[in-house]
């Protein structure tokens, strides 16, 4: 989606990174670079290299990597230049992440793009890919990868903004008061989104008003006359909406199911695969398709229209993108496993939602897995782990699960970790199907457990590696049938 054409092919011109960064050169100065890299996993050649210094790493500790990575230069600090000095071209300054937050504001200045920014306590991630494409299709968009929504990623993602972009989206998210703030201020959006407020982090944050007032933080760094765009079915719109009106925020547009949205779901209707919904917008009223099934993908949709709108865009061909639209890897992606390779008909689905999990997402995931159709022996089944950063309640909100598991008619329930098993003895017995300390225990007794037609939904916090179980399951099959082919 990302096609730039730039005269020089460069992100940036070696002589042009001096001033943001605040460095001296050692070594001659490159022509300049293609791209920005923190990991020499994923760094491609040509692409300056940032040593920050992480929670469990130093990228000084792989400067020499990134050179043999085809690095054209790195970006150190003084106290690591006299150990690195001969590897390649060095940009030398006294902090390596405060240089890359140069970088981002100086890329920030020279850009033309309109920027969206989006935060919430659930959905921020699928509402900035939405935005992706339907921004995409109108022109060149540069975006957040992944969950690069943090103290380095929004720096990083910004520093990569391209000076050709015609549209940028940035996620940003926050696990504490006055995070967002700093962030916003790089970034500068012309809308910023809001998607809601849910009871998320809350060992940080004493109650939801306080989470509120923490993700209103976004709106003090809008452009003035910028549009904040707020969620009004959320219990703390009317809080986020007062706090809008007093920021540099010119217009403060609402989305979702109330009456009083400017962007009004009127009709959801959900398939395997893909979700039909009806909706007024701004006083029209259109009919479009979401590539991927969920009533709260439906909800954000109506805030990436009216971010997209904002931006100059028209919501009709806006609507039209999201058809295409797929879920992100973690947040709803499916696929369906062969129990048997032998057997066309011993297929499950499997939903993956094991990106990260809060109170609201669980439940928002627990509908989703209640709307899908099984087949006619199929049982719907929920392999979930911890909720974590939830405080002293964190027990009590594992249980109150328990409605939202029978309102959904779900029919087993697999559960991981020490705040799952309060959840999981408190369920009916015919509903308990398995409890291990951790998902990689968890999993055999999964996989011992799955019938054809089922449908396994996987959900927990990222601590709690729900993903590790979702990778064993496909590994596991996908095996089997490798062993059916070259036999």
């Amino acid at each position: 989606m990302e096609e730039f054409s730039s005269p020089t092919g460069f992100l940036w011109s070696g002589l042009g990174l001096v001033a943001p960064l605040r460095a001296r050169v050692c070594g001659p100065v490159p022509d300049g670079v293609t791209g920005i890299s923190i990991d020499t996993r994923t760094l491609r050649p040509g692409e300056l290299f940032f040593a920050i210094k992480g929670d469990n790493s130093d990228g000084h500790d792989y400067v020499a990597k990134a050179f043999r990575g085809g690095a054209t230069a790195a970006v150190v600090d003084e106290d690591h230049v006299d150990a690195l000095r001969g590897l390649g071209t060095l940009y030398v300054v006294h902090d390596v992440l405060k240089s890359m937050e140069g970088l981002a504001v100086a890329a920030r200045k020279r850009s033309r793009a309109r920027i969206v920014a989006v935060t919430g306590s659930v959905g921020k991630t699928s509402t900035k890919e939405a935005l992706r494409k339907a921004l995409g299709d109108a022109g060149p968009t540069h975006a957040s990868d992944k969950s690069y929504n943090n103290h380095w990623g929004v720096p990083l993602m910004l520093a990569r903004l391209p000076e050709q972009a015609r549209y940028a989206v940035f996620e940003i998210g926050m696990n504490h008061a006055g995070e967002i703030t700093p962030l916003v201020a790089m970034v500068r959006p012309h809308v910023a989104v809001v998607t809601n407020v849910a009871p998320v982090h809350l060992e940080h944050f004493a109650n939801v008003e306080e989470i509120a007032r923490a993700k209103a933080e976004i709106f003090s760094g809008l452009v003035r006359g910028g549009v904040a765009i707020l969620n009004r079915d959320n219990e703390t719109f009317e809080f986020l909406e007062a706090a809008a009106k007093a920021s540099p925020a010119g217009h403060v547009l609402s989305f979702g199911a109330d009456a009083g949205a400017d962007a009004q779901l009127l009709k959801f209707d959900q398939e395997d695969s893909f979700s039909q919904v009806s909706a007024r917008v701004l006083g029209h009223e259109l009919n479009f398709t979401i590539g991927a099934p969920g009533r709260h993908l439906a909800i954000n949709a109506l805030a990436v229209l009216l971010a997209a709108r904002a931006v100059g865009l028209d919501i009709a061909a806006a609507a039209a993108s999201l058809a295409d639209f797929a879920a992100p890897q973690g947040r709803g992606a499916r696929e369906k496993l062969r129990l048997d390779p032998d057997a066309p008909k011993s297929e499950i689905l499997l939903i993956d939602e094991s990106y990260n999990a809060n109170p609201a997402s669980m439940r928002a995931a627990i509908e989703l897995l209640g709307a899908t159709k099984t087949a006619r022996k199929g049982r719907r089944i929920a392999v979930l782990g911890d909720m974590l950063e939830l405080g002293p309640t964190a027990p009590e909100l594992h249980v109150s699960l328990g409605d939202a598991l029978a309102q959904n008619r779900v029919d087993l329930v697999f559960a991981a970790g020490p705040l799952s098993r309060h959840l999981f003895d408190s369920l009916p017995k015919q509903k308990r199907g398995a409890w291990a300390p951790d998902a990689a225990k968890l999993e055999p007794e999964v996989a011992e457990a799955l019938r054809p037609g089922d449908i396994v939904m996987v959900k927990g916090s990222n601590g709690s590696r729900m993903h590790a179980l979702v990778a064993g399951l496909k590994a596991r099959y996908a095996a089997r049938e490798k062993q059916k082919i070259e036999d």
